[in-house]
């Protein structure tokens, strides 16, 4: 039996990765009603878009638990939590339409971030195990799980919205719970962990090791939330105070993220063949350009340049996630762990430091910024290891 799995854990596993993938993307489904939610929440409540913009931060704080998740990862079985976490985000977000209170959403989205944190810290590095040495594509594939979610989110809590109207949205939660059912019934035999891997080393050791690959990749993640906060966050406000419609605005969301959808699973699996930094490196270039872009346009041309920005600004990050994984095989779930709560906390910081640019200034002046600033991160891709997977 051993024997088998060892031969197993050789190939990439492609429809156990995509199952857990699908987990992803339900998951992130209902994370991604937020955005969407914003402009009708504001209104309700009568929010600054800083206060807006904390709303997204309930949802990160959690993060801060990763590297502990992870480190436990390591050394336990922790499916359940990739198992749990669809009908736990369903069940908060689908209850934010009738949250009586600014402090309720705040706990309904501290409650979605801890369930969020438990699958980004597990998930990748089961998918990754799964995809043997093609960790490239299995990231990939995750990938484009999360980005597929973050595509329908906006478009399905849009149409609730419309035609449900916020009293009725949770009925949505129905979708999440089954498929945590599905999920239980499909994983509860898959193995998690690696058979005859290398041992945990250590985590004081192992943090020592993981310095010179994680520093550079903060760095990136730093400089690059801007842009993505800007464009997934922030979009559909700044399309509505353009004069779109809530539906157009969520349209406009879903475009972009769709894109995302082809650059998650390209950009992993063409940094298996080219490495890691030159795809990094590229995709960068190109979404300050695209950003640009954005600005200056206006009418029909908006939806094809979302579609390139979505792309590009997207490609990344299965490209960095395999980075970080195939730097330390001891630890995966940790170094995992770890690169989530950075990429978590820069992003609930940057999405205040926006809103109050938005709030001061405006979005554009906020966009703007963001495409200068991400430029800033281009000497950290270059201190990443020289490697493509092989």
């Amino acid at each position: 039996m051993a024997a088998s799995q060892a031969v197993e854990s050789e190939k990439f596993q492609a429809a156990k990765v995509a199952v857990i993938s699908s987990g992803h993307s339900v998951q992130d489904t209902y994370q991604a009603f937020l955005p969407t939610l914003l402009p009708v929440l504001i209104q309700k409540f009568t929010l600054t878009k800083t206060e807006a913009g904390l709303l997204s931060v309930f949802t990160t704080v959690p993060s801060l638990l990763q590297p502990l998740i992870g480190y436990l990862a390591d050394r336990a079985s922790l499916r359940m939590l990739v198992i749990l976490s669809p009908a736990v985000t369903a069940v908060m977000m689908s209850f934010l339409g009738i949250a009586p209170s600014y402090v309720i959403m705040a706990m309904l989205l501290i409650v979605a971030g801890l369930s969020s944190a438990s699958i980004h810290a597990v998930g990748p590095v089961i998918a990754g195990r799964l995809s043997a040495n093609r960790l490239g594509m299995g990231m990939s594939f995750w990938m484009v799980g999360g980005e597929l979610g973050r595509t329908l989110g906006p478009v399905i809590i849009a149409f609730a919205v419309r035609y449900l109207k916020p009293e009725g949205s949770p009925w949505l939660a129905i979708g999440g719970i089954l498929t945590s059912i599905v999920l239980f019934f499909y994983l509860r035999s898959t193995p998690d962990r690696l058979v005859n891997g290398p041992s945990s080393i250590p985590w004081r050791t192992a943090l020592n090791s993981m310095r010179r690959v994680l520093l550079p990749v903060a760095g990136i993640i730093l400089t690059r939330a801007f842009a993505t906060v800007s464009v997934s966050t922030f979009l559909p406000t700044f399309m509505t105070e353009q004069g779109a419609s809530l539906l157009l605005a969520g349209g406009s969301l879903s475009v972009m993220e769709a894109a995302g959808v082809a650059g998650a699973f390209l950009g992993g699996s063409i940094s298996d063949r080219l490495g890691r930094r030159p795809v990094i490196a590229a995709a960068t270039v190109l979404t300050s350009i695209f950003l640009f872009a954005f600005l200056g346009s206006r009418g029909w041309i908006l939806f094809p340049i979302l579609l390139a920005l979505g792309f590009c600004l997207l490609s990344t990050a299965p490209v960095i996630m395999a980075t970080v994984q195939e730097s330390f095989p001891e630890n995966r779930a940790l170094a995992n762990g770890i690169y989530m709560a950075v990429n978590f906390i820069s992003t609930s910081v940057v999405t205040i430091i926006i809103g109050r640019i938005g709030d001061l200034f405006s979005l554009g002046t906020a966009y703007a910024v963001s495409a200068v600033l991400i430029l800033v991160g281009l000497p950290f891709i270059f201190l990443l290891p020289k490697t493509n997977g092989k």
